[in-house]
């Protein structure tokens, strides 16, 4: 019996644990209006703790799935994702906050559909480039996904929720571009939507977003406040940060300093050393996921252990980018740390899954078709330029 990979349970844990401790740091001292409602020091961390222990059993259940179980499900799962995307819209089922309506109403709190609608999809395009027939050089096959990725994205963007549907586009190009679907057809794709896209950033608040993103120090106090108090959070923390507890931006100067913007909060608190912690841990789970990729004998297993592994980098990248002001501000928190349920259990059952693939043991009934090898060869070219 094979064992799985101890790094990804070290990293996730130490990932797991340091959020706790930001969100207790970021949540702990309380305002008069949260005071007032009840709110006490320990209240957002309670119910993080609360998360975390579902969290945990999630990712055990998802341990002992085995991938053949998985891939029966890729179907179901992305319907029971779009279910719930619907159900965000029905009234007293959906809940809305600060403008947008993307969760619904789960007791003993909410869930967000998007986040399991990227897991979905991650199964679903494992599945579907895994079947004998993929042929990565026919345009019908490349628009197949790319037509549910869409369907998905126009419920997302209803909500709206622009931050996730473009991480969701990121996920679904980057996993057709190693499955070796032809570049022309992305490139065509992409060209196509400029115009859609242009649509979308001239919403009065997306395009406030982006000119704030450009020069925030225009207007300080209005659209650009978030972004230049990210700044100050960041530059105040130096190499080794002011010290646990110590920061000055999550004082009400810093919005949601406990979800979006922690990494400012932990720029502040751990310096440059912090953050280079963190962004190290984040780089050896992708590595060690996908390590366990490249030990699958089974196209679907490889396919899906680097699609999750593609799925949890590619939003800690885009939330360390929107914190250092490389992109427009995006409501996409960091996984593991932010506060917020249903990214930590989506993102802990996802690790559950590489933990078991990462076991080696999926059995293949046949050996790998020549065009399977084909298949998988040209993969491993376009990302690490082996030949082999």
């Amino acid at each position: 019996m094979g064992r799985y990979d101890k790094w990804l349970i070290i990293v996730t844990l130490l990932l797991v644990l340091f959020g706790a401790l930001m969100i207790y740091s970021t949540t702990s001292v309380v305002t008069p209006v949260l005071a007032k409602k009840g709110v006490t020091e320990f209240y957002y961390f309670k119910r993080h703790i609360f998360t975390i222990l579902i969290g945990f059993c999630f990712m055990l259940l998802a341990y002992t799935l085995k991938p053949s179980f998985i891939k029966k499900m890729a179907i179901p799962l992305l319907i029971i994702s779009s279910v719930l995307l619907i159900l965000v819209f029905i009234p007293d089922i959906g809940v809305a906050a600060g403008g947008a309506k993307r969760w619904i109403r789960l007791w003993p709190s909410t869930f967000q559909p998007s986040e399991l609608v990227k897991l979905s999809m991650v199964i679903f395009l494992a599945w579907y480039m895994s079947l004998p027939g993929y042929k990565p050089d026919n345009f019908l096959t490349f628009i197949k996904p790319v037509f549910i990725m869409i369907v998905f994205q126009i419920a997302i963007l209803k909500q709206p929720d622009f931050g996730a549907a473009i991480s969701l586009a990121f996920l679904t190009f980057a996993m057709l571009f190693l499955s070796g679907i032809r570049l022309r057809y992305l490139v065509s794709l992409m060209v196509l939507a400029i115009p859609f896209v242009l649509k979308l950033t001239m919403e009065p608040y997306r395009l406030r977003r982006i000119t704030s993103f450009l020069n925030p120090w225009e207007d300080p106090r209005g659209s650009g406040f978030q972004l230049v108090q990210s700044f100050i959070a960041l530059g105040s923390g130096g190499l080794t940060g002011v010290g646990i507890g110590s920061s000055k931006q999550k004082l009400s100067y810093l919005p949601e300093s406990h979800t979006d913007f922690i990494f400012s909060i932990i720029g502040e608190e751990f310096g440059f050393i912090g953050v280079s912690v963190i962004i190290v841990l984040f780089l050896i789970l992708f590595i060690k996921g996908i390590s366990a990729a490249n030990k699958a004998r089974d196209r679907f297993v490889y396919y899906l252990a680097t699609g999750i592994s593609l799925m949890i980098s590619l939003q800690a990248l885009i939330n360390f980018a929107v914190a250092t002001g490389m992109v427009p501000t995006k409501g996409l928190p960091l996984p593991f740390i932010s506060y917020g349920g249903s990214s930590l259990l989506v993102n802990m059952a996802a690790v559950g899954i590489l933990l078991n693939i990462s076991k080696g043991e999926d059995e293949r009934k046949v050996p790998d078709t020549d065009k399977e090898i084909l298949a998988r060869r040209r993969a491993r070219r376009t990302v690490y330029g082996i030949k082999r």
